[in-house]
């Protein structure tokens, strides 16, 4: 029977070491840390690794979370300067510096610092108006996380960063804020489209003139190369007719033609000077009447069997005799003493003095 009772004895004396042990030694996990409390009163802070505590004294408070902490609040209505409530969605980046600080300086602190976002939101937002407010979030943050900061010290908590998730102000306003949006990007569009043709009239404008000056250019040396084109060409068609002119005066005087011969030629020269329908007067040159003086020499002499002077020097000349004794130049029929030269100077000044017309019905 002693035996048994000892058995349990033993039993219960190492369970109860057991659990005395279990109570003394305590893991707390990284990141993590513990308050204990020593007969009600804060004694020290357990941090990570293994800790030992005195069982049946020391009191360990849930562990606190070391960590960088996200917290979301829900919406929440705030005024605005101008009298219009908008709804603004808040996220805190916060974390615990001081375990003792958060467990006996505040009962809560994520509740304290939900209401403090809140209060402070509402005093921020208060002193500015909806337009200011939508476009000034980098501000409102600033504001926010600097207020926060400076109230949470105390607790053991570093506000990192505060974000504003959303803005959301009435219906109403929100329909006007889309109107006016849309005629002002209705006003942007239509001056782009204005200033894209004025560019384009611009553009246009430009071209026409540069192809203008371009095509101008282009006739004006087109016109240079057909005006020396020109010029050459008259140049070449008068060395030409020079040319021609020298080799008919020269031949004319290789083949030495009689006075009769030279008549005859210009009798048949006349009619083309009558061609065209819009002749009305015919100038006959005074020479025809030397000419016809010359066929009538020459008709008469046919008649009657003499051959005139002109015929005799003629041929004197195609024998290579020469002119006639006593002449210094070659004599026309009917003219006994002038001589050619003679005849040209008083031909010519006759062709200047007097002119004979003959009008005729065309």
């Amino acid at each position: 029977m002693s035996t048994v009772v000892t058995a349990v004895l033993v039993l219960i004396v190492v369970a109860l070491a057991g659990f005395i042990v279990f109570k003394t030694i305590r893991v707390v996990p990284q990141a993590m840390a513990g308050i204990v409390e020593r007969f009600g009163r804060y004694h020290r802070t357990l941090h990570a690794g293994l800790n030992i505590v005195v069982p049946m004294v020391d009191r360990l408070r849930p562990l606190i979370d070391l960590r960088e902490q996200v917290v979301s609040f829900p919406p929440q209505p705030v005024i605005t300067k101008d009298n219009l409530v908008v709804s603004i969605d808040t996220v805190i980046y916060f974390q615990v510096t001081d375990a003792k600080a958060a467990t006996y300086e505040v009962a809560n602190f994520i509740t304290a610092v939900e209401q403090l976002t809140v209060t402070t939101l509402r005093n921020v937002v208060g002193g500015m108006d909806l337009e200011t407010t939508l476009t000034s979030r980098d501000q409102i943050n600033h504001e926010l996380r600097r207020e926060l900061d400076e109230a949470t010290g105390k607790w053991g908590i570093r506000v990192g960063r505060v974000e504003l998730k959303a803005i959301e102000p009435p219906p109403s306003i929100q329909d006007s804020m889309e109107k006016q949006m849309r005629a002002e990007r209705d006003k942007r569009a239509a001056i782009l489209t204005a200033e894209g043709s004025k560019q384009s009239a611009i553009l246009t404008a430009e071209g026409a003139r540069q192809a203008a000056v371009l095509k101008a250019q282009g006739e004006a040396e087109a016109a240079v190369v057909r005006a020396n084109a020109d010029a050459e060409a008259q140049a070449a068609r008068a060395g030409g007719q020079a040319r021609a002119i020298t080799t008919v005066f020269q031949a004319i005087h290789d083949g030495n033609p009689d006075q009769p011969l030279l008549a005859y030629q210009y009798l048949q020269t006349l009619p083309q000077i009558a061609q065209g329908d819009s002749n009305k007067l015919w100038i006959v040159p005074s020479e025809v009447g030397k000419a016809l003086e010359g066929l009538g020499g020459l008709f008469g002499a046919l008649t009657g069997g003499e051959r005139p002077a002109g015929d005799k020097a003629g041929k004197a000349q195609r024998d290579g005799a020469g002119p006639l004794p006593g002449d210094g130049a070659a004599r026309l029929p009917g003219d006994g003493a002038a001589p050619l030269s003679a005849q040209g100077s008083a031909e010519q000044e006759a062709e200047g003095a007097s002119v004979s017309r003959f009008p005729f019905s065309s």
